[in-house]
């Protein structure tokens, strides 16, 4: 199920953040970040779940090795630190700003429980949301650890697909329309950009995509 659907059915800015809502927007401002700017580090706090207005957020967290493990590049419209609402204590992941114009609407945890309990509507898909998002970041984190570069890559393909693609109808390709950069890419795929590059030059010249800055085209599509 697609990520864009659900927001636009659930028309998130109007059902969740504050700014909309009479009872909590005089008490309520938006947080302005830059580029690396942290919004949490891990053992923080988990008493607010976030809406980004603006920009990409990266959520992730460090190995014992200290390597910096990316679970998710997330933009405008999605949320994040939502374990806050299952009950979450402490962070056990870090979010950081990837933009210089990064804008961000924090939800306190007891409003997000008052909305949850006016709206049942919302209360489900907020928790379809979570389900889903885990079985996405569960899958991601199986492929790291059995599948080869490329193979992640396809997979992260198909994702897109789901979740920005649609068919062209004159040739019959996928046109994905997508936030990423490269180096977001090879972030969620766990690769190096020199090999991301690689592996993208390799399958533009066996014709199975086609990509720009911002569009990707998987071609051959039946």
């Amino acid at each position: 199920m697609s990520l864009i659907w659900f927001f636009e059915e659930t028309d998130l800015f109007k059902v969740l953040c504050p700014h909309k809502l009479n009872n909590y927007k005089k008490d309520h401002d938006f947080e302005a970040y830059k580029k690396s700017d942290y919004i949490y580090f891990e053992e923080d706090a988990a008493n607010k779940v976030y809406l980004i207005e603006n920009g990409k957020v990266k959520i992730g967290y460090y190995s014992e090795g200290g390597h910096e493990i990316v679970k998710a590049i997330l933009t405008r419209g999605e949320i994040f630190g939502e374990k806050a609402i299952l009950g979450e204590q402490k962070r056990n992941e870090f979010a950081q700003s990837i933009d210089n114009k990064t804008s961000i609407c924090p939800i306190g945890i007891e409003t997000m429980y008052d909305l949850m309990r006016e709206n049942q509507n919302f209360s489900l898909k907020i928790y379809k949301f979570i389900g889903l998002r885990f079985k996405k970041l569960e899958r991601r984190l199986q492929n790291l650890l059995f599948k080869d570069s490329k193979t992640r890559l396809l997979d992260f393909f198909n994702e897109l697909k789901e979740d920005y693609g649609y068919c062209c109808p004159d040739t019959g390709d996928m046109i994905i329309l997508h936030p990423y950069t490269q180096k977001d890419i090879a972030n969620l795929i766990g690769t190096s950009r020199p090999t991301l590059n690689q592996l993208m030059n390799e399958l533009k010249e066996a014709e199975l995509i086609d990509f720009g800055r911002k569009e990707l085209r998987l071609k051959k599509v039946a």
